[in-house]
């Protein structure tokens, strides 16, 4: 079921919101919905898998490294400028 929604705007507001719709060749309507949807989306965070995935794809590397010990002291090395 769809409802009703309605939103005041000022004038230039709504030239800016009806020349963003004509660019994406859309109307107003239609963009703002899309809008709307988009920021829905954002503040939501992505989905799960989608962070299963990024992660699945970070641990698939295999990159040389050291001990801790190792690391630590080129972190200090390269915080003091010798080599």
């Amino acid at each position: 079921m769809t409802k009703r929604l309605q939103v005041l705007v000022d004038d230039s507001e709504l030239k800016e919101i009806q020349r963003a719709a004509r660019r994406h060749r859309q109307s107003v309507a239609e963009w703002v919905r899309g809008a709307l949807r988009t920021v829905r989306l954002a503040e939501a965070g992505r989905p799960t898998a989608d962070k299963l995935q990024a992660l699945h794809r970070a641990t698939a590397h295999s990159f040389p490294t050291g001990s801790i010990d190792e690391m630590l002291a080129d972190i200090e090395r390269g915080y003091s400028g010798t080599p």
